[in-house]
Formats: C-alpha cells, structure tokens, sequence
C-alpha cells in the first residue's frame, strides 16, 4: 500500500506540472528496491526506469533529454537505496557492538568466578581443616591450637593475595612447584603419593594448565574423597602431554553422582582445555577409585577464544595439618 501511495503521488503530479516533476520517480526506484525482495524489485525497478524514459519522451521527443531523465531516474534510485542501506546497516552495527560489550562483560565476570573457584578453592579447604582441627586442639592442646591459628592467618592472607592477583592480572603457573606442593599437601595429610614427572620443557600455556588440572585433582581428592593413595603421572608424548590421576577412597555420593563430577570445578577445567584443544575425561572405577585424564596437545597456538588459560598467583599453595576425613 506504501509503494502504491508513492506511486500515484509520483505519477499524477505529472499531468499537471510535466517535465518539471520528472526527477521524482527516481525516489520511487529506490523505495522499490529497499522495500520489495530482489525477484519483485528488479523488475519493478527497470519498470520504473524505462517508464520515466517513455514519459520524457512524450513530453519532448529529444533523445538527450530521454538519455537524461532515463540515467537520473536510475542514479537517484541506486543513491536512495544505498544511502538508506547505509543507516540500516550503521545501526546494525552499533547495535551487534552494544552486544559484543555485552558479552565481553558476561564473560569476564564468568572468566573471574571460575579463577576464583580454581584458584582459592585450596586455601578455603586448607582453611576449614585447620579451622576443625583447631576446635578439636583448643581444649586440651592450647599452644598447638595457637600454631594451627597462626597457620589459617597465613592461608587466609595467601587467599587474600590471590584475590587480588585474580582482579589485577595473568600470571604463570610453574609445573615444577605445582608438583612439588602436590606431594607436600598430599602427603600432610597422609595419603601416599606416587608422582611420576616425565616431561621435559614445554609451551608456557601448556605448562600452566597442567598445574591448574594438578591442582584442582587435587583439591577434590581432598575435599571428596577418604582417599589412602594417589597416583599421579604427566608424561610427555611427542605432540600432546597427558596428566593422569587415580586415587582410592572415592565413593559414589548421594544422588548417583559419582565424586562430584557435576561440580563447577571439573567443568571449568573441561572449558579451560576446551579453549586449549585439550580434552577431559572422569571415570569411576572399581573399588572406589577415581580417575581424572587430561589431554593437552603441545602446538605453541593460542587458545580459540583469545584467553589466557589462568589467572593465578605465581606462587604455590601449600598447608601444614592433617586432613580430616569428616570434611567432605
């Protein structure tokens, strides 16, 4: 109905003010291809042109001037429908980076909830440990109370940094450390570790990744399981590096969901290898043990979405007291 009301209003005048009025139906022209789809408008289109180049030449035979009007009808027609092209697309384009600011917002305050949960969920463990131990000492052994005391300021302290190092930047973890500390915090609380380092240098991204999969293995052995053993092996292959963990004491809990699996620990560490080309893989076995696999190829590339794989403190977490079997 727009394009008919156009239409009289472009053709009519022309009966009553005749060659002064020929330059208007270019505007029909491009109201026609913005309007209709390309198999409607088109011919239309061409319609319009050839009809204003039979008007022209009813009004004065001259083939200059048919050649003019003819050329301006499809000039004003193509610089209607550009133009407004130009501001549907312009706006469309403010409209897509309102969303990407958007998304970049979602995805940095995700991108910081999941450091905070890889990168602190040893301090709060550590923390709650020695806050029970503590409870059970401070009857009848005051000054080691005081010492287990000392030692949660001194976690609490570490988290607090590390806090701070989530907000301020990316930092590198050291694979050598991570491994070190592993065996430290295992075996303070007296699970029997077996580590098998067979590895040599690699890519930086890689290396820090396999300490964040370290330590979150970690981290849910401890918190998960009454595990009495824990094996550990990272061998290098010649395009990928696997880190294998297998640990006892891991029964299915409540719910059938066996070692928390469902957890946003596991699934950050699948969405950080994800990005790394990297795999991850959980499996339940027999006699209540764990597996966590882990697989890195060892290109020097970047991850797909531009990230850096860690945000995280360059130094290693570790803890001084027995683990308690009650804090699951």
């Amino acid at each position: 109905m727009a394009l008919l009301a156009q239409a009289c209003l472009v053709y009519l005048p022309l009966l009553q003010y005749g060659q002064a009025w020929v330059s208007r139906p270019g505007f029909l022209a491009g109201s026609v291809l913005l309007v209709l789809n390309a198999s409607a408008a088109v011919p239309l289109f061409v319609l319009v042109v050839a009809s204003m180049g039979w008007i022209q030449g009813q009004l004065s035979g001259s083939g200059a001037d048919i050649a003019y009007t003819t050329v301006s009808t499809v000039i004003t027609g193509l610089v209607v429908f550009g133009l407004s092209r130009l501001t549907k697309l312009v706006n469309e384009l403010h409209a897509a980076r309102n969303e990407l600011a958007q998304l970049a917002v979602a995805k940095e305050r995700l991108r910081f909830a999941r450091d905070l949960h890889d990168l602190l969920g040893m301090s709060l463990s550590a923390i709650t440990l020695k806050s029970e131990l503590t409870s059970r000492l401070i009857a009848d052994h005051p000054t080691k109370a005081s010492e287990e005391l000392a030692a949660i300021l001194t976690v609490s302290r570490r988290a607090l940094a590390d806090v701070r190092s989530v907000a301020s930047g990316y930092h590198r973890l050291s694979l050598n450390e991570e491994c070190d500390s592993a065996e430290s915090v295992l075996r303070t609380a007296d699970v029997e570790v077996v580590l098998r380092r067979e590895y040599d240098e690699m890519p930086a991204k890689v290396s820090t990744l396999l300490a964040t999969v370290l330590r979150e293995g970690v981290t849910n052995v401890l918190r998960h399981s009454k595990a009495e053993r824990c094996d550990i092996v990272i061998a290098q292959e010649s395009h990928s590096v696997r880190i294998e963990m297998v640990n006892d004491g891991a029964a299915r809990e409540p719910g059938g969901d066996p070692y928390g699996t469902g957890g946003s620990g596991l699934r950050n560490l699948s969405e950080r290898l994800a990005a790394a080309c990297g795999e991850l893989a959980t499996e339940q076995l027999d006699d209540d043990r764990f597996r966590l696999v882990a697989t890195i190829p060892l290109l020097e590339s970047a991850p797909r979405d531009g990230d850096d794989l860690f945000t995280a403190s360059r130094r290693p977490w570790r803890f001084g007291s027995r683990r308690h079997d009650s804090v699951r």
